[in-house]
């Protein structure tokens, strides 16, 4: 199945769109900025090599079961990623995950675009009937964000995240589509 083009764009010129091979190295320029707030609060690595980044990216660009959307700046920096993965669409589900790579593209309204521009892209491009995620207990912004967008939390695994310094609740959230429609007005 040929993937579908997507792009969007905001006002003040951040682009939303699908990534392309001929990003990897604007990927890794923007990857290579992710700061120890933002690895911390999604669960990844502080340090990451160039050429692991650069093989997962490419792997993730043909992937038929996943759409990596690139959030770039009006520069043309790459400065976060948002994506619907682990798509099974024999029952139209999949998983959702959103980075933003470093401090300046938080608090700027990007991460609430993002997530509710791919959350529309999912149900009304891709006819996914669910969309889930996860998010740590010990990140209410983006928790925050996603209620907005209209998800619903599902359960806590209690204490699932060990931190290095402690551990934090992982909770399961998801929308499902008759509430994105619902939420949109739509049939």
């Amino acid at each position: 199945m040929e993937k579908l083009e997507a792009r969007w764009e905001r006002a003040d010129g951040y682009v939303l769109r699908r990534s392309r091979v001929e990003d990897v190295d604007a990927y890794w320029e923007g990857f290579s900025e992710f700061d120890p707030e933002g690895a911390r609060l999604t669960g990844s690595k502080e340090r990451y090599e160039r050429d692991e980044v650069v093989d997962f990216f490419l792997r993730c660009v043909d992937d038929p079961d996943r759409y990596d959307l690139l959030l770039i700046a009006p520069n043309g920096c790459v400065v976060g990623e948002s994506v619907v993965n682990e798509i099974d669409w024999a029952a139209r589900s999949a998983n959702y995950r959103i980075a933003l790579f470093g401090a300046a593209a938080r608090g700027h309204g990007l991460g609430t675009w993002a997530v509710e521009t791919t959350r529309d892209f999912a149900f009304g491009g891709l006819g996914i009937h669910r969309l889930e995620l996860d998010v740590f207990s010990i990140n209410p912004r983006a928790r925050h964000v996603y209620e907005k967008a209209g998800f619903r939390m599902e359960g806590v695994l209690r204490d699932a995240i060990w931190l290095g310094d402690g551990y934090c609740d992982d909770i399961l959230m998801a929308i499902l589509e008759d509430e994105w429609r619902s939420a949109q007005g739509v049939a």
